[in-house]
């Protein structure tokens, strides 16, 4: 198993709003994942998704509280809390990697995924790697198919990977500070839910961002192309219990819904008003489906 060392700190304002198990997890290579985590029971990995941390599931992990469930919450490589990633280690391949070894080091089994934005990709490309580990799965805002032939790149993505505006933006922090123009209702983050997210931005950078922005198709031959087919393949043959909370007003994934759900006919669907970042605005939905998909 791998080690395991305290967390890093955190101010008393942030962490009053956890009250979560914190670690620290290093892998065979030395990177380090940071890990928060709540109660007892059946393992529910929650994967996040770009700009964002373990800190986004906060509010479902309250939902949940006292249920008979082990809540794990890691933070992606390059964000949150865990460490940042090598020069040109920055691929799906390597993140999917690393959380796959991330669930295996926590030995789990009979696990619920959790998986928003590239948490949905990463997330479950980690659990493909360990056949059987995945009993459960809760769907949110994500890409867990493979781009089709002729498919052109969002608005956003074609912005903010271009070589001189992607730069630019990150260093005027414009993405992260903007974050609640991704939501439904604007002012779910913001205040000192915005500030939480940007905490572990400015204390360690936030190239990540735009890294993760590059990571996304721009072609088909792409180098995430073929990791998103094997995702999808492994999705297609998944036959437990699943679930899909979809925010409609997500300005950059909301059209992927039919797809995902034509991909996991078996699942219940919630589709809600909620942006991007759905986690701070229907919790209750995302905890009621986890519950679903748990039996309990």
């Amino acid at each position: 198993m791998p080690g395991r060392s305290p967390a890093p700190f955190l101010p008393e304002w942030l962490s009053s709003q956890l009250p979560f198990d914190r670690y620290q997890i290093e892998l065979s290579d030395g990177l380090r994942v940071h890990v928060m985590e709540r109660g007892q029971g059946r393992p529910v990995v929650m994967f996040h998704g770009n700009m964002t941390w373990g800190y986004l599931y906060r509010r479902v992990a309250g939902r949940l509280k006292g249920e008979p469930l082990r809540l794990i919450m890691p933070d992606l490589m390059g964000l949150g809390f865990s460490d940042r990633v090598p020069s040109g280690r920055f691929t799906l391949t390597d993140h999917t990697s690393w959380m796959a070894e991330l669930v295996e080091g926590l030995e789990i089994e009979d696990a619920i995924a959790v998986v928003q934005d590239w948490g949905g990709a990463i997330g479950v490309g980690a659990f493909a790697e360990h056949p059987g580990m995945m009993t459960g799965l809760v769907v949110l805002n994500t890409a867990i198919t493979a781009p089709r032939p002729g498919f052109k790149p969002t608005k956003f993505h074609r912005i903010f990977s271009n070589p001189i505006v992607g730069p630019l933006v990150s260093y005027m922090g414009l993405i992260e500070k903007n974050m609640g123009r991704a939501q439904g209702d604007r002012q779910s983050i913001s205040g000192v839910v915005r500030e939480s997210y940007l905490y572990p931005l400015r204390q360690h950078g936030n190239d990540a961002i735009i890294d993760f922005v590059a990571m996304v198709p721009s072609s088909m031959e792409h180098a995430s192309v073929e990791v998103l087919a094997r995702v999808e393949e492994f999705v297609a043959t998944f036959d437990g219990p699943a679930h899909i909370v979809w925010g409609k007003r997500d300005p950059v994934l909301s059209k992927l819904l039919g797809r995902t759900s034509r991909l996991l006919p078996q699942a219940g669907v919630t589709a809600t008003n909620a942006g991007h970042f759905l986690q701070e605005e229907v919790p209750d939905e995302i905890a009621f489906a986890i519950r679903t998909v748990a039996g309990i």
